[in-house]
């Protein structure tokens, strides 16, 4: 049998086969393996961006009603096994390398048969779900893993459907346009089953409208209070509205269909929390047509506990290092709405990494200005935009504006004004990278912000747990 490191060798060995966008090769995997999917109560979570966000919350909620919950999500941050867990625990490695002999004969069975060759996020799914049915959960919380139409994980027919906020990713793979993008993510939608949606672009929303019209779906629209004019439609419709909001999280009112509640606090940082939690528990709350009656205290408890590491994370206070996997230009202006907002008057060295396929120029004029100094790094991919190039294009991007780029040993000057408005560094490892912008921190009103790809968040998140757990960072605490 596989040990924990074979397993995970194997796994990602299959990125050598790319992706592959469809359901034939996940179907057949399932199949052999007993479709361990079949009979779960799903809550299936599509979208672009706070998808992970509303999944945590959502679990909590359900946990703290004393349901067993398992939780699937990608990517991992720190350990591969994150992405499959059960009542808030990662799956032990011994059942990771167990679960996944089993599926790698399964694989090597379809490709001696020439009946497919599934690909590394099919592989992870079916292991999820030999695992969650394994462990017998009450309920499991599903995020898809790119699209939804052809996802992997669109093999289950959920109790409800939810869509967070739509915005452009993966534009090779779903569509150049919204309406595009939009209709892959509208591909979980099934007929009958309820749908939840967050706040969207009109673009987006007349998709998904249109989509549970032709599915005959109920569809619940989750929407801002400040949003809603004369004439709106409040026919299924759950409305919030903030009530005080600082850098520890926010509090909220919300009016669902079935309920109000009054003063409902997460401890997740930014406003654009305000609509993904709204949106879980909207989604909690459908629940209640199948019966499923969820305790009020236990939606207060749970969106109160919920923690999702890596987006807009305080990982320390001293010196204060804030860690964001903002990786499209949706999650980057949500970055920095939460900056100028919860820390102006702070001087911010920005540390960013960021993947070449990425719309890193558009992010960059997005973020880059609020920033007092900015240090450029590689995220660990092979995808990783090099960090000279980034800061090169930066300084491109800024023209007069900065002249110096400090690459390790070798100093670069550009045209432009002497001294730099905003310095830009560049250091290809992202340890250098930790150790150039501490040794930045001057005063308590500095501030480090790692930002840019969840390939960098969770290396950068161990690197610093790991120091402040042995006090090499105590110069820069105190």
């Amino acid at each position: 049998m596989l040990n924990y490191n074979q397993a995970l060798d194997f796994i990602h060995g299959l990125n050598a086969f790319g992706t592959k966008l469809g359901l034939e090769n996940i179907t057949k995997l399932l199949e052999i393996l007993g479709n361990p999917h079949k009979d779960m109560k799903i809550i299936h979570v599509a979208g672009t961006n706070g998808k992970g966000s509303t999944c945590a919350m959502i679990d909590s909620i359900l946990r703290s009603d004393g349901y067993k919950v398992g939780l699937y999500t990608s990517p991992y941050l720190e350990v591969f096994n994150e992405r499959i867990q059960v009542n808030g625990k990662n799956i032990s490695d011994d059942d990771l390398a167990r679960l996944t002999d089993k599926v790698q004969k399964a694989v090597f069975y379809m490709r001696e048969n020439n009946i497919g060759s599934p690909t590394e996020f099919e592989v992870v799914t079916a292991i999820g779900f030999l695992y969650f049915y394994e462990q017998a959960v009450d309920f499991l919380v599903l995020e898809v893993g790119m699209g939804g139409r052809l996802d992997a994980t669109n093999v289950v027919t959920p109790l409800v459907s939810v869509i967070t906020p739509i915005s452009f990713d993966h534009q090779e793979y779903l569509g150049n346009t919204l309406s595009a993008i939009a209709k892959e993510k509208c591909g979980i939608i099934k007929p009958g089953v309820p749908v939840v949606t967050s706040p969207q672009e009109p673009e987006a929303l007349q998709v998904i409208e249109e989509t549970c019209k032709n599915l005959n779906c109920r569809l619940l629209k989750v929407i801002g209070e400040e949003s809603i004019s004369k004439d709106f439609d409040l026919h299924d419709t759950a409305t919030y509205k903030l009530v005080s909001d600082n850098d520890d999280g926010l509090i909220f009112d919300l009016k669902t269909p079935a309920e109000e509640f009054k003063n409902l606090e997460i401890h997740l940082i930014g406003r654009h929390q305000l609509s993904n939690a709204a949106t879980a528990v909207t989604a909690v709350d459908v629940l209640n047509v199948y019966g499923i009656d969820i305790k009020r205290e236990a939606i207060y408890a749970g969106l109160k506990n919920a923690r999702w590491p890596g987006r807009l994370e305080r990982i320390s206070q001293k010196p204060l290092i804030l860690i964001d996997g903002a990786h499209n230009i949706a999650g980057i202006k949500t970055l920095k709405d939460a900056l100028i907002r919860y820390y102006k008057d702070k001087k911010k060295i920005l540390v960013l990494g960021i993947l070449k396929d990425k719309d890193y120029k558009e992010m960059l004029k997005e973020i880059v200005p609020i920033a007092d100094m900015v240090i450029t790094t590689a995220p660990l991919s092979p995808r990783a935009l090099n960090a000279s190039e980034l800061a090169c294009t930066i300084c491109e991007m800024l023209d007069e504006k900065t002249i110096e780029i400090n690459d390790n040993d070798r100093q670069y000057i550009l045209p432009g004004k002497v001294p730099a408005e905003i310095p830009i560094y560049s250091r290809e490892k992202i340890e250098d990278a930790l150790n150039l912008a501490l040794s930045l921190i001057n005063s308590k009103e500095d501030m480090i912000v790692f930002a840019g790809s969840l390939y960098m968040i969770g290396y950068v998140r161990t690197l610093i747990k790991d120091r402040l757990a042995s006090d090499t960072m105590t110069s820069k605490i105190i």
